[in-house]
């Protein structure tokens, strides 16, 4: 009798380990197979085409993966307002985001490169550009601790302004909308005065009187409806600028190389709906915005020249910045 306790004991015991030896194999597979979730703050409201495109890159990921890697898309400043997002990726409070390039200005000259007035005025040059800068601002994210998925533009830049403006010397003393260190600096060589203000307090800015003109894209004015408080928009084409997603280095290197894959090739493809789409739009906008009392037109003459002069000011001082990396990316653009 004794005898039988002991071997059933033993055969018990041995059968015990080795269902919590397989319990913790399942376990563990169970643990390196889990859902992933990356939420996603976006600046832009819901309905602009660029949060639009990036809540489909979200979903078609999350699809791609079975699920394995959940995107979250958060717009309208609601997870992280625009000014914050890109510090949140790299700190990891956001594994990812979208961002305004040029926004960023202060952290690299490189980034304010497709702010330049008057280097890349069109779709197509627009596109030239970001193939030319696109390995070192890669490289310079990944010294951020950043990786690139994707780029969009916005449509070509037009100076909204509250009265008639023919010359830069209408623009004297006048309250000036900067969303980053170029506008800030085209007010200033202008006369104006600029007051930083995101996209999500736009609105408000200038029903309050805290903006009174600002350089943006017919995409802006009618997310914004504008024309509440603007009654011109010059289609003066000084830039494109383009927000970019990105993601934070540490999070992207915990994915296997089969999600990053997955990731990699549904950015490459929000990348090219949100170029064609930022074409589609470019004069519909344009269209809206007359649509609804505002005076659309090119700029005059004189307004034109006053533009290009700044822009060839204000490409010297970037290029005083930039030094040899920044010639090097203009050059390249220009050889294409």
């Amino acid at each position: 009798m004794t005898s039988f306790h002991q071997s059933f004991g033993r055969s018990f015991g041995r059968s015990a380990l080795g269902g919590i030896a397989a319990a913790a194999v399942i376990l563990a597979g169970s643990t390196a197979w889990a859902a992933e979730k990356w939420d996603m703050p976006l600046a832009y409201a819901a309905s602009n085409y660029h949060s639009e495109n990036a809540a489909k890159f979200a979903e078609a990921v999350t699809k791609a993966t079975g699920g394995a890697l959940e995107i979250v898309a958060h717009p309208g400043g609601s997870l992280f307002k625009g000014g914050e997002i890109y510090r949140a990726i790299r700190t990891g409070q956001a594994p990812i985001g979208e961002r305004l390039i040029s926004a960023l200005g202060n952290e690299d000259p490189l980034f304010e490169i497709d702010a330049l007035p008057f280097l890349a005025t069109s779709f197509d040059d627009s596109w030239k550009l970001y193939q030319a800068s696109k390995p070192k601002l890669e490289e310079t994210l990944d010294k951020a601790g950043l990786v690139l998925l994707y780029a969009v533009p916005w449509p070509p830049q037009g100076l909204y302004n509250k009265t008639a403006v023919n010359a830069a010397s209408d623009m004297k003393g006048v309250k000036f909308r900067a969303y980053n260190a170029a506008t800030s600096r085209l007010a200033e060589l202008m006369g104006a005065v600029p007051t930083k203000i995101e996209a999500a307090e736009l609105t408000q800015a200038f029903a309050t009187g805290v903006a009174e003109s600002m350089i943006s894209s017919g995409s802006t004015g009618y997310d914004r409806k504008i024309w509440e408080h603007v009654k011109y928009w010059y289609d003066v084409q000084a830039w494109l600028p383009k927000n970019m997603v990105i993601a934070n280095k540490a999070a992207w290197n915990d994915l296997d190389a089969n999600l990053q894959k997955i990731v990699m090739d549904e950015a490459g493809k929000a990348e090219q709906a949100g170029w064609n789409k930022a074409r589609e739009l470019a004069d519909w906008y344009k269209e809206q915005l007359a649509a609804n009392g505002m005076e659309v037109g090119p700029p005059s003459d004189s307004l034109k020249a006053d533009f290009e002069s700044i822009g060839a000011t204000m490409t010297k001082e970037w290029l005083e910045k930039a030094g040899a990396e920044g010639q090097a990316v203009i050059d390249a653009y220009k050889a294409m």
